[in-house]
């Protein structure tokens, strides 16, 4: 009788901010070898284009704020790619564990027997504090740095934003773009000064991130040349250590000409 293949495993490998000289040297392996690369929305091409000839690719189109695959059938197809012996790689932007519904994914597969490896990868925030210049942490400014989301459920933000009140706490909101101009009242609602330094970065840690400079009380503003890149918030006295958005008006100018 013919023995059923042995299960493969999969690696949940974050891709970082997009730039393929940012992957670690263990994601890079991991995609070298991935023989099904089940990849967000956001990831670039430089980086999809590493991956081998043969690999089996599917975009499973994990985006904020637009229509994706479910995340029970992206549950149920590593399973199966998985399940015939196929070393399976689910590639994250940025971080796995930062927003990426990591351990719903490892607990998943778990549950049905298939090892896992969880692969580190640069988050936005790291990226975009790199790339601008200025630190998350700084001695006398910012004694902690909080990672959160904009989360919207009908129209109406659903967290509660009086922790980020704290002056020396910088925050970094995730997928805060749609939602700017509320996350700036809420913040100064919650004791936090409409004068505090903020910048919005779109498409962090890209050869084509913008930042635009302004503070709490403005943040609506910060938006609103964005171009349908995700766009991170930071908000705190270090936000004012930021250089400006010369990364992204020079390119604009360089393909323009």
């Amino acid at each position: 009788m013919p023995r059923e293949p042995q299960s493969g495993a999969v690696k949940l490998v974050g891709a970082g901010p997009g730039a393929a000289d940012l992957l670690t040297l263990r994601a890079l392996r991991a995609v070298e070898g991935a023989q099904a690369l089940l990849y967000d929305a956001l990831i670039s091409e430089e980086v999809l284009a590493l991956a081998p000839a043969g690999c089996l690719k599917i975009q499973t189109g994990k985006r904020a704020g637009r229509a994706s695959m479910r995340q029970e059938t992206i549950n149920r197809l590593m399973l199966r790619l998985a399940r015939r012996g196929l070393n399976v790689v689910r590639l994250k932007g940025g971080d796995p564990s930062v927003f990426g519904r990591v351990g719903e994914e490892v607990a998943f597969l778990a549950g049905h027997g298939i090892a896992t490896e969880v692969v580190p990868g640069v988050t936005a925030a790291c990226a975009a504090a790199a790339q601008f210049n200025f630190p998350l942490t700084h001695r006398g400014q910012a004694r902690r740095a909080v990672f959160t989301t904009a989360r919207l459920e009908a129209g109406t933000l659903q967290a509660d934003w009086s922790a980020a009140a704290d002056p020396q706490a910088t925050l970094a909101i995730y997928m805060g773009g749609g939602a700017a101009e509320e996350l700036g009242a809420r913040l100064v609602a919650a004791g936090r000064a409409a004068s505090t330094p903020a910048l919005a970065v779109e498409n962090a840690g890209s050869p084509w991130a913008r930042l635009t400079r302004g503070t709490v009380g403005d943040l609506g503003r910060l938006v609103e040349g964005a171009k349908g890149g995700p766009v991170l918030l930071v908000v705190g006295e270090v936000a004012a250590l930021a250089s400006d958005g010369a990364v992204g008006e020079a390119l604009d100018q360089a393909l323009s000409a």
